[in-house]
């Protein structure tokens, strides 16, 4: 199986090296307080908030900041509540973008957003006009960590029987997609064979994809997702970008 977009396994990878520095603790415990406000504060019977607290201590989040965000989610701290929003967008070379925020402000939000596209070429769109462009689906991005980690063909048949819709294996980075319902098992079944997770959780992935074949759009596009999830409100930029293995390459 292969397919999976270049756009997002090339972000991913990017990410992962980066870490988009102290960020990612404040993204991750939002999503734990929003899990925990939806369903309570214990993981064991709230699978969201688990899953929350999972992935943010494969990204080393202190537990400290966990349980804090936790109580903020059961309102035993005060504090204004987190709310999810989703805007609709185009961006450099008209690739539609769905922006996920997770925010305490949403005048604060929009108005940074807006800020940042017209600096850097985007424009709001309305949400029907993009959102039928993509599908959720679950999303498993892990890393062979040693030789026993089991190669991909080895892994295959077992990957289907989890679910897995799409399988790419790209320098030991394994991006496994699902549907929505399914990533914990693949996530599960990976951490048991020599992977180490990345990143696991829902995403929209496109099903109508816009080509991007010049350099100067792709790095347009690449410098403008970065603008958007600098903001402390953005959890989350999906593209439909296709982006050419040529154009890849001159970018790496």
């Amino acid at each position: 199986m292969s397919g999976h977009s270049k756009w997002a396994n090339i972000r991913v990878r990017k990410t992962a090296q980066d870490k988009v520095r102290g960020k990612i603790y404040t993204r991750h415990a939002k999503f734990i307080e929003i899990a925990a406000r939806a369903k309570g504060g214990d993981p064991v019977t709230n699978p969201s908030l688990r899953t929350a607290i999972d992935n943010a201590k494969a990204d080393n989040v202190p537990n400290a900041n966990i349980d804090r965000a936790i109580k903020k989610g059961t309102g035993d701290l005060k504090g204004e509540q987190m709310a999810e929003i989703m805007y609709a967008a185009y961006g450099p070379g008209g690739v539609a973008c769905l922006i996920e925020c997770l925010t305490d402000n949403k005048n604060r939000t929009l108005t940074n957003l807006k800020t940042a596209m017209n600096k850097h070429g985007g424009n709001f769109a309305e949400s029907g006009s993009v959102l039928w462009m993509f599908e959720r689906k679950g999303v498993v991005t892990a890393k062979r960590t040693s030789d026993s980690g089991l190669r991909t063909e080895e892994m295959e048949l077992d990957l289907i029987d989890f679910g897995a819709e799409d399988v790419e294996d790209v320098d030991d980075v394994l991006t496994v997609t699902t549907d929505a319902a399914n990533w914990t098992k693949v996530r599960d079944f990976l951490k048991k064979n020599g992977f180490e997770v990345l990143e696991s959780g829902q995403k929209y992935l496109p099903k109508q994809k816009m080509a991007v074949t010049d350099t100067d759009t792709a790095q347009k596009l690449f410098h403008f997702v970065e603008i958007i999830e600098e903001d402390d409100d953005v959890s989350e930029v999906h593209t439909n970008a296709d982006i050419s293995e040529e154009v890849m390459r001159q970018m790496e």
